[in-house]
């Protein structure tokens, strides 16, 4: 999920905080799933992890009419609020665009991922965190009034349709990282923001 926090007013470019994942599902019957920019799904192995990149389904979400970038297939986004930590603002999000909250999620993630672009519409530097969840099975987004369609896709079919290079890597990451769970434990989290793995 993407979080962006608007820069402060004047002159100069400023640094703000931001997140992103999106939600995904399992494919088949199995358990688990994970949500980032992707989410491995399908036969669930130790844990309840994806056991191949194969697995793996991405839900993207059409952004509607009326917002910047209208048309544009992406992940959850937004803006930290004031006071608010990078990753409660990343499972508020979540929660606000797809109706994903913590009795869906299995696992929360770091990708290690911090992207940094240009936007203008706050006229600054906006830096970007990204995350990534672990779904049960089963579940399916309700999507908020800012996206008008969702898709579940491979993860060939998201490269296809993802336009910001950021997300294209979003969906490598997981896809290499969170599919084993013996990598996947270092990267996660807990629902306070916390490491998992002390």
């Amino acid at each position: 999920m993407s979080l962006t926090t608007p820069p402060p007013k004047g002159p100069s470019s400023a640094m703000d905080a931001s997140e992103r994942a999106t939600a995904g599902r399992p494919t088949g019957d199995a358990g688990r799933a994970y949500a980032g920019a992707a989410a491995p799904g399908g036969d669930a192995g130790p844990g309840g992890a994806a056991t191949s990149p194969a697995d793996i389904e991405i839900l993207l979400m059409r952004r509607s009419p009326g917002r910047i970038l209208p048309g544009l297939w992406q992940c959850v986004s937004g803006s930290l609020e004031e006071g608010e930590s990078v990753t409660d603002g990343a499972l508020r999000e979540l929660l606000e665009e797809t109706g994903f909250g913590a009795e869906q999620i299995q696992g929360f993630y770091d990708l290690d991922q911090v992207n940094q672009f240009h936007e203008p519409s706050y006229r600054a530097i906006v830096t970007s965190a990204i995350f990534a969840v672990r779904l049960g099975a089963g579940v399916d987004p309700v999507l908020s009034l800012e996206h008008d369609a969702m898709r579940w896709v491979t993860p060939a079919e998201a490269l296809e349709l993802a336009i910001w290079p950021a997300y294209r890597e979003s969906i490598r990451r997981i896809a290499e990282n969170l599919v084993d769970p013996t990598r996947a434990i270092w990267f996660e989290l807990t629902l306070a923001g916390e490491r998992a793995r002390r």
